[in-house]
């Protein structure tokens, strides 16, 4: 009885662990000025995290990502809507651009992305009607995960200073679930929080992870039977892959 009760404890505890991560997430870079001091405080503060990358910005900040052990993932090469929306092709097209400068920048493929405006966006619409049920289907037969995000620093958006920043990402997290945290690293304003939202996460408990493509895809929701079609094809896919191992 006791043994069970030990048991009891340790899973509730292991649970307990893994519901209270963040996953840092930074969109957009690399750029001069904000990147590489971002990395700076990472390392200083021993945290990794995940670098959703386009063609913008100096290749010495995508290996240095990767050398000191950051996730590199896609977020297409333009960013720019009217390019990667227009069709599945164009996407694909753009995509491998900048799968192209990861590959000779680290040696490896990426294989976790993140869409511009992240799966549920409607902008897309305005270049292609029904493009994200068609994008959100195909990256996963063509083996990649893509991850949108549960908690935004609105530093594309309202959060201009650092202070905002701080507050909107830490007033949104929960233990109750894996956070995964958008962030730019292009702005300022989310450099200079992001040492501060650190450490308000340590206090509090919360551990911080790389994503990589083990990591549970984070999925937003959408008033449509698409997210319920994507996440039975994530589980086919991987029960195929899990009879491939055996």
């Amino acid at each position: 009885m006791e043994e069970k009760k030990k048991e009891h404890h340790s899973n509730k505890t292991s649970r307990s662990k893994k519901e209270s991560i963040i996953y840092l997430t930074f969109d957009d870079g690399p750029k001069e000025g904000t990147t590489n001091v971002i990395l700076d405080i990472l390392k200083e503060e021993g945290v990794k995290a995940t670098f959703f990358v386009t063609n913008s910005g100096p290749d010495y900040l995508i290996k240095r990502e990767a050398d000191e052990g950051h996730t590199v993932a896609l977020h297409t090469a333009s960013h720019e809507y009217d390019k990667v929306y227009v069709s599945v092709e164009s996407y694909f097209n753009d995509l491998a651009s900048v799968q192209a400068r990861v590959k000779r920048l680290t040696g490896k493929e990426a294989n976790i992305i993140r869409f511009p405006g992240g799966s549920s966006n409607t902008i897309s619409r305005n270049y292609c009607q029904g493009i994200m049920s068609q994008l959100t289907k195909e990256v996963l037969l063509r083996g990649y995960h893509y991850f949108d995000w549960n908690v935004s620093a609105e530093d594309a958006g309202g959060a201009k200073t650092s202070s905002s920043v701080y507050k909107n990402v830490t007033s949104s997290l929960s233990k109750s679930r894996a956070n995964v945290v958008l962030l730019h690293d292009i702005k300022a304003q989310t450099r200079d929080a992001l040492r501060d939202i650190i450490q308000y996460g340590k206090m509090h408990g919360y551990i911080f992870k790389e994503i990589t493509y083990d990591t549970p895809m984070i999925i937003h929701k959408r008033n449509s039977p698409m997210k319920k079609h994507v996440l039975q094809l994530i589980s086919k896919l991987s029960e195929e892959t899990e009879k491939q191992k055996k």
